[in-house]
């Protein structure tokens, strides 16, 4: 008789990380990322996170969003294009000293581009900088360095005021006129050079306070100061590479401007029920808030369909 074999355990297939590298970023500071090999398509893509504390899978300590850039990296290599993510300095890091600055954040950038251009798996190509939400922002600051621009959820327009459109978004309209009040002038704070928080007022929601208190920190308010203001559009229009602007219909955190400028037309893809990380969104918009948004950021929920992304990557010479 021959013995009973224990029923085979079928399960998902693991996930290709990428091969680990560490490279030195600005000030020889030490980071490490990811990468994926590609195929045969021209370029090699270097991929930036959003804002906070976002690693290079575009996970994040605060919330259980998934890992929205492993996938779109792995989805870049079923298009033939390889990848470089990283983490971003910050990313682990306790010390409050750690220099975070825009001149920091945007050196990690190009490091990481001259780090790109070394690898085997990108011998050859051209380097076609990817960046998400803030990513996206701090990558126009670095398009000298690419050979091409793929901004996915870029802020329509300035950090400030899409902070500001965010948060009424969310507010009971009894709430609105002082929670406001409060937002404005934690931003005018911000713009002064101040580090502390504007005293807390009747009725302000303790989570925005939480957010005046985060951004005027000694360690992070440089930085928020040097991008609370820029112009988005007016960089994208001095972009000098090939550009894709990039987003989600159902995007409630980084919308497409209500007008863009006739320049950038061209350069639009709105991708169909898709949210912010580009995943599949089938809810209407008028349902969506920030905070039920992220029920769909996980990694159960798959990429939307990116037809329109891969044509413009198949034309990319």
């Amino acid at each position: 008789m021959l013995p009973v074999q224990p029923p085979v355990q079928v399960g998902k297939a693991p996930v290709d990380n990428g091969r680990e590298i560490a490279f030195p970023g600005f000030n020889a500071f030490p980071l490490k990322g990811s990468v994926l090999p590609g195929g045969t398509h021209a370029f090699f893509a270097v991929m930036v996170a959003g804002s906070g504390p976002t690693d290079r899978d575009w996970a994040s300590s605060l919330m259980p969003i998934g890992h929205g850039g492993r996938d779109l990296a792995l989805w870049l290599r079923s298009q033939g294009i390889g990848s470089l993510r990283y983490d971003k300095r910050f990313i682990g890091s306790k010390d409050p000293k750690l220099d975070v600055s825009l001149d920091a954040q945007v050196g990690d950038i190009r490091a990481a581009l001259q780090a790109a251009r070394k690898l085997p798996e990108a011998k050859g190509k051209k380097l076609l900088l990817l960046g998400h939400s803030e990513g996206a922002l701090l990558s126009l600051i670095s398009a000298q360095d690419a050979d091409a621009l793929l901004l996915i959820g870029l802020p329509g327009r300035s950090m400030a005021k899409t902070l500001r459109a965010q948060i009424e978004a969310q507010l009971p309209a009894d709430t609105k006129a002082v929670n406001l009040a409060y937002v404005d002038a934690m931003l005018e704070a911000v713009r002064q050079g101040k580090l502390e928080a504007p005293a807390q007022q009747v009725g302000v929601f303790p989570g925005i306070v939480n957010l005046a208190t985060s951004f005027l920190r000694p360690e992070t308010a440089g930085f928020v100061r040097s991008t609370l203001d820029l112009d988005p559009m007016a960089m994208a229009l001095r972009a000098a590479v090939p550009l894709a602007l990039v987003w989600g219909d159902k995007d409630v955190q980084t919308w497409k401007p209500d007008v863009l400028p006739e320049p950038l037309k061209e350069s639009l893809i709105e991708v169909k029920d898709a949210n912010h990380l580009l995943k599949q969104e089938p809810r209407k918009r008028s349902e969506l808030t920030g905070a039920n948004a992220v029920s769909a950021y996980n990694d159960a929920t798959p990429l939307a369909d990116l037809a329109p992304l891969a044509a413009w990557l198949d034309k990319l010479k």
